[in-house]
């Protein structure tokens, strides 16, 4: 190798190091013309008085995109267990999130990124789908139905009245039931946890390879997140693959996908089904789950952020619901389930992100995901089981918001939290709270302090629970 290119590679090298402060010096210090097409997305994004530059956005925005892209892998092999074509869930992963981290950029301007919801694809799949005998198509048109009324109630503002009606105990507790439920279908389908008909579930066969390599997978994820990895569970998933491989429990043949396969799910949704078969019950899941996940998402990220108004509110809270709300509309109709915000935000705030533009990056970086959507197909079940139990795991942290203390809340906080994973149910576990929860104030003596939209929700529920005998 010659000394001339040597020393090419070595300014090569300083310049990729550098690459995103130098254009960031080229185009606004060196050239007028393009400091002048720049200085009002600058201004519209509030630069300044964020004290952000593009450095720092783009670098948040990559951050951000690598601590969620594991969705791109596990949202798939979720869904396909729906029987939907795992072509078209992958493109339509990809569409929604990219549509949705676009919106909430450009029209909401905060650096929050979204993309279809761990927990609700699992409750579409394994309640829905395979335990209600509801067609995927005509759950999807349960989703839509979801993603419309939360717009309406967004736009006449009716949001309000449902987020003050339940206590923020007992929300914390369905995040963290949903955790365990994500959990406990990444133990069965590693082979980890299986039936058993005296004890209901047993230990499965440790020894089983495909078991073995879901375990290596859970460790190495786990030893990843313990060295502050940003993108462990990607990295574990891929690597526990490459370790399949290698051990031959991967069968794989490398193909393309036509388009009419990639856009296999797209308008597929039966909203008239839907609403013939009676999802009000569904609906009502998607819709609750999805508004309260995103309360508690912009919350911690608008708090790390600094984002927070004098009077501890998110300014432009409305346009962040908005986004929300037609991402999940736009996503129901491209073929994947609820789109919701990412907790995972917290990690460009972290890298320095306060704008939309981070939000925007992920986007595009959704967009380029599709060019390796032909390699999705190689992945394991022993790989993607792994991500579902630590993501299940980190779902958990929402127990520190409940006041264990207090009677009143924490039962009704429990029979939520063990009732979603034992009842494969979301449904069940926030009708079990809602219900004891009002049933519990008024025994006490303080139904004056329960709101009336309480009330109507418990008296629906406890309804629902006569008639159906609590089958969902």
């Amino acid at each position: 190798m010659s000394a001339a290119s040597v020393g090419s590679e070595h300014r090569y090298a300083i310049l990729a190091a550098n690459f995103p402060g130098r254009i960031e010096k080229r185009i606004t210090r060196e050239g007028p013309l393009f400091q002048q097409i720049l200085k009002p997305f600058e201004d519209y994004f509030e630069f300044q008085r964020l004290s952000t530059n593009w450095r720092t956005e783009i670098v948040a925005g990559l951050t951000t995109f690598i601590a969620m892209s594991y969705i791109v892998l596990v949202n798939p092999s979720i869904l396909k267990d729906a029987g939907m074509p795992l072509p078209g869930v992958l493109f339509a992963t990809c569409v929604s999130a990219a549509f949705a981290c676009l919106l909430m950029g450009f029209f909401a301007r905060y650096p929050i990124a979204l993309a279809p919801g761990m927990g609700l694809n699992a409750y579409f799949t394994y309640t829905v789908v395979k335990g209600m005998g509801v067609s995927w198509q005509v759950a999807l048109g349960a989703v839509f139905l979801s993603g419309v009324s939360f717009l309406f109630l967004t736009v006449i503002g009716v949001r309000q009245w449902i987020v003050e009606a339940i206590p923020k105990d007992l929300y914390a507790a369905v995040g963290a039931g949903i955790g365990l439920f994500i959990a406990f279908i990444g133990l069965r389908n590693a082979g980890i946890v299986v039936s058993s008909p005296a004890t209901f579930v047993s230990m499965g066969n440790l020894r089983e390879p495909n078991t073995a390599l879901a375990l290596f997978g859970i460790l190495l994820i786990a030893a990843l997140q313990a060295y502050k990895v940003r993108a462990a569970i990607l990295l574990g998933m891929l690597a526990t693959t490459a370790v399949g491989v290698a051990a031959g429990l991967v069968h794989w043949q490398p193909q393309s996908y036509t388009w009419a396969e990639m856009t296999s799910t797209l308008l597929q949704l039966d909203v008239r089904g839907a609403i013939n078969v009676g999802l009000l019950e569904i609906v009502f899941v998607f819709l609750f789950v999805d508004l309260f996940d995103n309360i508690g998402t912009l919350v911690a990220v608008g708090h790390k952020a600094g984002l927070m108004d004098k009077n501890g509110r998110l300014p432009r809270i409305n346009r962040i619901l908005t986004s929300d709300a037609c991402a999940t509309i736009a996503g129901s109709m491209v073929g994947t389930t609820t789109v919701v915000s990412y907790i995972e935000s917290a990690a460009g705030v972290a890298a320095g992100g306060r704008t939309g533009v981070v939000s925007i990056v992920c986007g595009v970086l959704f967009i380029a995901a599709l060019l390796v959507t032909p390699l999705i197909g190689a992945v394991p079940v022993a790989a993607t089981a792994p991500a579902l139990v630590i993501v299940g795991g980190l779902m958990m942290s929402s127990l520190n918001q409940i006041d264990w203390e207090d009677e009143l809340v924490a039962v009704p906080a429990f029979l939520t939290l063990i009732a979603i994973p034992l009842t494969f149910s979301i449904a069940n576990g926030l009708a079990f709270g809602i219900i004891v929860y009002v049933i519990l104030k008024v025994v006490l003596g303080q139904g004056r302090s329960v709101s009336p939209t309480a009330y109507i929700l418990a008296a629906l529920l406890l309804v629902r629970f006569l008639y159906l005998g609590g089958a969902v």
